[in-house]
C-alpha cells in the first residue's frame, strides 16, 4: 500500500494548484479503501471552489474534484458498497459524499443530502488525516461514511465521473419536478454539464419542446445535438430571453424551468418565462443574491417553486444505470475534453472558468512526457 500520493493542491484562490506530495494514512479504517483515480471529471463547483466564489474560512488547502472513479488497491475490514455488495482488491468503484447514517437528516427525513455530517471528499483539508480524498491525486482515501458504487463496466469512466455529480444533480432536480409530462415545454436555464445534460433528459423523458438558454454558441449547438428543439443566446439580455419563449410557446411559457446556471437573473427569468400553474426547480443558484422579483408573481401564476440540491447515493444509482441505458442515445463523449496529467489541470480549470469546455478530464496516469 502506498504511503504517499501525488496531489494538485489549491493553496489559494484564483492562483495554480501546486503539485505536492501528501502522506496517506498508514491504516484504513473499517469501512474505508484506498482507491488509485483512473479519471476525474471537473465539475463547475469546482471551478467556483478555485476562484473563490465559493469559499469559508479555513478550507484551504485542499485537493478539489468529486466527480472520479478509481481501483481498489487496498480495502478496510467489511468494506461494502451502498447496496451491499463487498468491495475486493481490482474493484472499480465511484463514490458520493459521507453521510453519518445516525442524524435526523438520515434516519427521521431519510434524505442523505439533509445530513447535518454530510461532507464531500474536496472538502477535507489536505493537511490533516486522510489528506488526500479528492480526485485530484494519485490516489485517493475513501472513507468509511462515502457512499460507494461498484461500477459496471459498460459504463466510461468518463460517464461514471460525471455521474458522481453533475448527473445525478440533474436526475434529483426532475425527480423534485414531479417528472417531465409527456408533450409539455421544458426550459434549461444554462448549457454547461448540467444543462446540456439537463436538455438530453427532458428529451428522454417525452418533452415536446425542449429550450435550452445560455452561452456561447457553441455550447448551444451541442445542446441541439442532446434534444433541444431551441436555444436561446443570453447576449440579448433577459427581455429578448423571455420574449423569445413566449413566441415559442404562444405566449403561454414553459411547463417546467430549471434553473442550471446561478446568474443573478435566473430568477426573474424563471418566473417570467413559466407558464400557468408551471413549475421552476432552482438547483444552480449557490450566490447569495440575486435580481429581486415580486412574489405577486408566484401567487397569480399559481407556480409550484422547488428548490434541489445536489443528489444522494440513490441518484447516484440511477444515473448511472441511465448511461447503462440511453448509451448510445446521444454524443455522450462530446461533453468531455481529451484527458491530461494532474500538472495540466490549473490550465484545465482555467479553461473551463473562460467557458473553455464543458468537461475537463484529468488522468493522474497521465505525464507531459507520456503524451
Amino acid at each position: 500500500m502506498p504511503t504517499s500520493t501525488l496531489a494538485a493542491v489549491l493553496t489559494k484562490h484564483g492562483e495554480a494548484l501546486e503539485l505536492q506530495r501528501l502522506p496517506l494514512p498508514e491504516r484504513l479504517e473499517p469501512g474505508a479503501a484506498l482507491v488509485k483515480i483512473t479519471c476525474t471529471t471537473l465539475c463547475g463547483t469546482d471551478i467556483e471552489i478555485w476562484e473563490g466564489k465559493m469559499t469559508f474560512p479555513g478550507m484551504l488547502p485542499m485537493v478539489l474534484g468529486h466527480e472520479m472513479v478509481g481501483e481498489v488497491i487496498a480495502v478496510g475490514d467489511g468494506a461494502a458498497d451502498a447496496l451491499g455488495e463487498p468491495i475486493q482488491l481490482g474493484d472499480r468503484i465511484g463514490w458520493s459524499e459521507s453521510v453519518c447514517g445516525a442524524c435526523f437528516g438520515c434516519t427521521v427525513l431519510r434524505q442523505p443530502v439533509a445530513c447535518s455530517q454530510r461532507g464531500y471528499g474536496f472538502l477535507q483539508r489536505s493537511d490533516v488525516s486522510p489528506f488526500a480524498t479528492a480526485g485530484l491525486s494519485e490516489y485517493a482515501y475513501v472513507t468509511s461514511g462515502a457512499q460507494k458504487l461498484k461500477l459496471p463496466t459498460e459504463v466510461k469512466d468518463t460517464w461514471a465521473s460525471i455521474a458522481g455529480c453533475a448527473a445525478k444533480t440533474v436526475l434529483r432536480a426532475f425527480d423534485r419536478a414531479g417528472g417531465v409530462r409527456p408533450g409539455s415545454t421544458v426550459v434549461v436555464q444554462g448549457s454547461g454539464a448540467l444543462g446540456l445534460f439537463a436538455t438530453a433528459v427532458a428529451s428522454i423523458s417525452g418533452a415536446g419542446t425542449v429550450i435550452t438558454v445560455g452561452a456561447p454558441p457553441a455550447r448551444l449547438a451541442l445542446a441541439e445535438k442532446f434534444g433541444a428543439t431551441h436555444t436561446i443566446d443570453i447576449a440579448g439580455g433577459s427581455e429578448a430571453t423571455i420574449a423569445r419563449v413566449a413566441e415559442v410557446t404562444a405566449g403561454r411559457g414553459a411547463d417546467l424551468v430549471l434553473d442550471f446556471a446561478g446568474a443573478p437573473s435566473i430568477g426573474p427569468e424563471a418566473i417570467a418565462m413559466a407558464a400557468q400553474r408551471g413549475t421552476v426547480v432552482i438547483v444552480g443558484s449557490t450566490g447569495p443574491t440575486g435580481d429581486t422579483f415580486p412574489l405577486s408573481a408566484i401567487m397569480s401564476k399559481e407556480l409550484n417553486v422547488v428548490g434541489s440540491l445536489n443528489g444522494d447515493i440513490s441518484d447516484y444509482f440511477r444515473s448511472i444505470e441511465f448511461f447503462r441505458s440511453f448509451a448510445d442515445r446521444f454524443p455522450w463523449d462530446e461533453l468531455f475534453s481529451a484527458p491530461c496529467g494532474l500538472e495540466e489541470a490549473s490550465e484545465r480549470i482555467a479553461n473551463m472558468h473562460r467557458l473553455g469546455e464543458v468537461k475537463a478530464v484529468i488522468d493522474p496516469s497521465i505525464t507531459k512526457t507520456s503524451r
